[in-house]
């Protein structure tokens, strides 16, 4: 083979490799289904890594603000998914939290879990977006709560010693690989509040991780980690909505304070 044929076949090859980012026109399409839809709550356009993305944000309704909570999805859909996103991010401002759910990258309809390990170097960007967003609007006590795969994004971020979060719930997480990317190792490198809520119908890769993902947080010596489980509760909570957000605001309770107005810092307990 010949010089300029091999560099050609080289380049051809560059190519046709995978981009490994969120497929910002599938994320198009699923804000351009729902932003027409919504009922509580209001759009929002927030920029990361130069790309523009959908938040919907909901102011508090309650006398007192608590915070600010950040909802992230689970795979491949989007802010206002019915299932766990949409009843806490709705219910939780009547109960003094402002809420801010976000679209987190996604890919194809077909794509495992596992091919969304690329997609984890955008998180970041999108949270602190969120949290850049919230500090505009008043907020610096702001709490992180993730369902699914948006659990192991969430706890990806609060892994980081660099973070602004106040406490975190994941929903539905699970964590059956202990390296230095895994969510064990995340968990015990968490050192803000946890509850780590699951059902006790939830999926198994959920359910046989529990003991591990208590022994992680034991192991990192975080004694505000709560785990929590649900009884009758399947992965997405359908028919335990009101159960789910019972539990999230009531432990987030600890974590705010009932006189706090936007602005203030709470510290944590």
């Amino acid at each position: 083979m010949n010089y300029n044929k091999t560099i050609i076949i080289m380049i051809l090859a560059v190519f046709s490799l995978p981009s490994f980012g969120s497929d910002m026109a599938k994320e198009k399409r699923w804000a351009d289904q729902i932003v027409d839809s919504i009922i509580v709550g209001e759009p929002v356009w927030l920029k990361a890594n130069k790309d523009k993305f959908l938040g919907i944000y909901t102011e508090n309704e309650a006398e007192n603000s608590r915070g600010a909570a950040i909802i992230l999805h689970g795979l491949g859909v989007h802010p206002n998914w019915p299932d766990v996103v949409l009843p806490i991010r709705s219910e939780l401002p009547a109960h003094g939290w402002a809420t801010l759910s976000l679209q987190m990258p996604v890919l194809g309809n077909d794509a495992e879990f596992s091919e969304y390990q690329p997609l984890f170097k955008e998180v970041p960007g999108r949270i602190n977006a969120g949290i850049a967003y919230l500090k505009q609007q008043g907020y610096s006590n702001v709490v992180l709560i993730g369902h699914s795969l948006g659990a192991k994004m969430a706890v990806s971020y609060t892994a980081k010693p660099s973070n602004n979060i106040a406490a975190l719930v994941t929903i539905g997480l699970s964590a059956s690989d202990n390296s230095s990317t895994g969510a064990l190792t995340m968990i015990e490198n968490t050192k803000q509040p946890v509850l780590d809520l699951y059902g006790s119908q939830d999926l198994d890769a959920v359910i046989s991780t529990a003991k591990a993902r208590k022994a992680a947080a034991r192991k990192g010596k975080n004694n505000q980690y709560r785990q929590t489980k649900i009884d009758g509760a399947n992965h997405f909570f359908v028919g335990a909505e009101e159960d789910l957000v019972r539990s999230v605001k009531s432990w987030l309770s600890k974590y705010s304070g009932k006189t706090v107005k936007p602005g203030a810092t709470i510290p944590q307990q």
